[in-house]
């Protein structure tokens, strides 16, 4: 097992730019996934999403889920795709949903597990594994505080339900969310649960904009983070910045190095999927910043690691 505090020398950009076979070898730790926020603003069909991804070279996706919902109201065949899918070797280990399972109003929340319940259906048919179950519905401001007690019985109703649909939700820490804007609590809930698949979706920008030490995830176990969601920042305060400021991994500030050796440390050997919603890249080619962001992030593990 790594040291946690071991320290490494610093592989810089260009250090690593003559060996461009670092960045293909297959004894990283982790895997990579491609979150379609990235490029959503092109407002790509999902079949080509998967194979923007693919061509990219990830190994797996992770799709929105009303990027499901547009494929199947224009006809797309799900199973058709999960098939080309498996062709192309590329597999969904989560998607991105909003369903408020969490709320204390009894009305809102059947509703939302009405929705959640749809989505996992739709989620399964593509072949998908997880999906993010964040604090949606009680996130905005002025939302009552939601007891983290009630808040992991609730969550371990929405793991039955996951049960049946053969999809694992994960409860997302959301940094600016009025509830749930922290790694502890999340851990919390999913513990108190007592559901045997519970399991966490973290950040590194959530991370940062809710005010969770990195090193709290040394005290999480690796298989109860199957994904984990990478970014930068820049220099900006936590009450500033916004979804909009993640940049590349490498190109900000954020604490890296130290966030992975402590994935690592915890034996995480799940996907990391790049998530952005950078302005800038929305105007640039989607096949090109899906495939920047896939270099930058390897070379960052080669560095952490």
């Amino acid at each position: 097992m790594p040291t946690l505090l071991e320290d490494k020398p610093t592989l810089t950009e260009g250090a690593l730019a003559p060996f461009p076979e670092l960045l293909e070898s297959p004894s990283y730790p982790f895997r990579f996934c491609f979150n379609t926020s990235t490029v959503r603003k092109h407002k790509l069909p999902l079949p080509e999403l998967c194979r923007l991804a693919a061509a990219a070279g990830y190994d797996a996706i992770e799709p929105w889920m009303d990027e499901l919902e547009r494929f199947v109201e224009e006809g797309g065949n799900l199973a058709e795709l999960r098939s080309e899918l498996l062709d192309i070797g590329l597999t969904v280990e989560s998607a991105i949903g909003f369903f408020d399972w969490i709320n204390d109003d009894n009305t809102a929340r059947e509703a939302g597990l009405a929705q959640a319940r749809h989505d996992m259906e739709l989620l399964a048919r593509l072949g998908g594994r997880r999906v993010a179950a964040p604090p949606f519905g009680v996130h905005t401001a002025g939302s009552p505080k939601i007891d983290l007690l009630a808040a992991a019985e609730r969550y371990r109703v929405l793991c039955e339900l996951g049960e049946k649909t053969g999809v694992v939700p994960m409860v997302e820490v959301w940094g600016f969310s009025a509830n749930l804007n922290r790694l502890g609590e999340a851990a919390l809930i999913a513990l108190e649960s007592g559901h045997p698949q519970a399991c966490i979706l973290s950040d590194v920008y959530h991370l940062y904009k809710g005010g969770s030490p990195v090193d709290g995830l040394t005290l999480l176990s690796g298989n109860r983070l199957p994904v984990f969601h990478v970014n930068d920042y820049p220099d900006i305060a936590p009450a500033q910045i916004t979804d909009a400021d993640r940049v590349y991994p490498g190109d900000g500030v954020a604490p890296l190095r130290r966030i992975l050796r402590n994935l690592d440390f915890a034996g995480f050997r799940g996907y990391l999927s790049l998530e952005l919603f950078n302005e800038a890249y929305y105007r640039e080619d989607p096949l090109s910043v899906a495939k920047t962001g896939l270099e930058k992030l390897k070379r960052v593990v080669a560095d952490a690691l």
